[in-house]
Formats: C-alpha cells, sequence, structure tokens
C-alpha cells in the first residue's frame, strides 16, 4: 500500500509529465491552428522569457515545471536525471538516449522555428478578406 505521501508524489509526477508534454507539444504545434495563433505566441514567449530571463539567475534554460518536476522524481528516489527536460521525455517515453548537446540544439532550433512561424503569422501574414 502506497503511503500518502507518496501517493501524492506519484500524482505530481504524472501531472507534470502529462501537462508539461502538452504544452511542449502545443509550443511546437499550435502555430498550425488558426484560432489558437495568439494563445500560441504567447505561451511560446513565456517559455523564451522562462528560458532567457530567469535563465539569468537560474542557468540559460531554465523552466521552472522541470524544477519543480524533477523535486517531485527526486523525492521518489530518482537519480541522476539529464539536464534537459526534452532528454529525460526520450529517456522515459521511448528509451532514447541522445547526447545532451545534440537535444538542446534541436530543442532550440524547432523551438526557435515555432516562434518565428507564430510571429509572421501573428503579424506580418496578409489577412485575407
Amino acid at each position: 500500500m502506497m503511503e500518502g505521501n507518496e501517493l501524492l508524489l506519484k500524482v505530481g509526477d504524472y501531472f507534470f509529465l502529462t501537462f508539461h508534454t502538452a504544452l511542449i507539444l502545443f509550443n511546437l504545434f499550435a502555430w498550425i491552428y488558426k484560432p489558437l495563433l495568439r494563445w500560441h505566441l504567447f505561451t511560446i514567449g513565456i517559455t523564451f522569457a522562462s528560458w532567457g530571463i530567469l535563465g539569468i539567475w537560474y542557468g540559460l534554460g531554465y523552466c521552472p515545471l522541470t524544477d519543480w518536476h524533477f523535486e517531485i522524481l527526486r523525492q521518489l528516489g530518482e537519480s541522476d536525471l539529464p539536464n534537459s527536460y526534452i532528454s529525460f521525455l526520450l529517456q522515459r517515453v521511448f528509451g532514447i538516449h541522445l547526447p545532451e548537446n545534440v537535444v538542446d540544439t534541436l530543442t532550440l532550433v524547432f523551438s526557435l522555428l515555432a516562434l518565428v512561424l507564430s510571429v509572421y503569422l501573428n503579424f506580418f501574414r496578409k489577412k485575407r478578406g
């Protein structure tokens, strides 16, 4: 039988796994669906602000969701967690272990691409009558 605290930690683990993964997918692909364009620009803007502005104090690429989730995992006994949440997802969900620099580079490239597309579609694309 699971202790109350351990049950809460497990619920937190699955919450962050679901929510954070959904946010990542939203940041990568929500620009495709026109009704979500403004929300996409907002969430990807917040993501880049976290990586850059909070990164000044906590390290470039800092994400509080990753920090909170990894704290829960440590309390559940996990160790040797990767620096990147994307690396964590690849390992946990697919069993794929890629070098951190490859994951970080691909994360940045695809995130920048999604940001550029969102800015273009929100501000520069000609509106059809």
